[in-house]
């Protein structure tokens, strides 16, 4: 087969003809490639000489192009476009950011992910986050995500296991509520707002014994089936909530939030960052495991010593 460089003058030529074809002036095409339009002429004229036809008939209406000068425009447009093609996705595929998946609560992702956004993309400007969220509890198989927070023991052998935050619950309550109100170890008869989330492993009985289920003119009880709504509804004043501390430790340590009593429950569980042994380990997700782990630590230190009081079977919302 007879290569391209001995058939054409120049592959310069070929843009020129595509371009002149398509506007049917040389004087647009010469406007496009920032030359002149004798310029244009000649690059037409050299290609015309060598294929040995004419590809234009000129008039002072423009340019018409030819049986001939059609036939190698349409193989010009057609081979033109494959390559522009070609290039555009290899510069996406060189450009296209690290695609990670977690599966994460809602809860979770709105009140320490979001918080801490801008910081996650200053350390990781590459990355392109995708979140498969759950409005309930952190219960049920991780999936074949990047990476995921699950309540499920280490030694899970389809996971790859990392302890990111113990189970701690403690009830908490904006400030604006726990100045109207007291917290709730204050008097028997105080009004207060339970803010629950449905869920029946979640139950308030542990902090306030059977005294949190039976109705009374001093307590109120208000459910919710999402628990990033319940921190939401604590954070803005409307009552009391139980508050895992894998979800509100950046609104307890920012005053957002503050511990509503002295009782806490460390169930002796913990939360894990699991990644499916089923796929390669990346990099990129062991970093952002990392990254988050470390980011806990940092909540966690800052709050001091949280665990005072008791231990109890609760299980958890995260």
């Amino acid at each position: 087969m007879t290569s391209l460089g001995r058939l054409i003058p120049s592959p310069r030529a070929l843009l020129v003809f595509e371009a002149a074809a398509r506007h049917g002036s040389c004087g647009a095409a010469a406007r496009e490639f920032n030359v002149t339009q004798p310029s244009v002429s000649r690059n037409i004229a050299q290609l015309e000489l060598e294929l040995g036809v004419r590809l234009f008939i000129r008039s002072p209406a423009g340019l018409t192009l030819t049986d001939e000068g059609r036939t190698l425009h349409q193989a010009v447009t057609d081979g033109f476009g494959r390559v522009g093609e070609a290039m555009r996705d290899i510069a996406a595929r060189h450009s296209r950011q690290d695609v990670v998946e977690l599966s994460l609560s809602t809860a979770f992702v709105t009140h320490w992910f979001i918080p801490r956004m801008q910081a996650f993309y200053r350390d990781f400007p590459s990355v392109d986050l995708r979140f498969q969220l759950l409005s309930g509890s952190l219960r049920g198989p991780a999936g074949d995500v990047d990476l995921a927070m699950r309540r499920i023991p280490e030694t899970d052998n389809e996971y790859h296991s990392w302890h990111f935050a113990p189970e701690l619950v403690i009830p908490v309550a904006g400030p604006s509520y726990i100045q109207r109100h007291g917290p709730l170890d204050g008097p028997a008869d105080a009004p207060h707002t339970l803010l629950h989330f449905d869920d029946p492993l979640i139950d308030w009985t542990l902090f306030w014994g059977e005294a949190a289920r039976r109705r009374s003119p001093w307590r109120t009880w208000v459910q919710f089936s999402d628990y990033a709504v319940v921190i939401q509804a604590a954070m803005n004043g409307e009552g009391v909530a139980l508050g895992w501390i894998s979800v509100v430790a950046p609104a307890l340590a920012a005053g957002h939030l503050q511990p509503a009593s002295r009782r806490r429950v460390l169930t002796g569980s913990a939360y894990h960052l699991l990644a499916p042994r089923s796929r390669p380990l990346r990099d990129v997700v062991q970093a952002i495991r990392v990254w988050m782990t470390e980011e806990m630590a940092k909540d966690l230190a800052q709050l001091g010593d949280l665990s005072e009081e008791s231990t109890g079977p609760l299980t958890g919302a995260g």
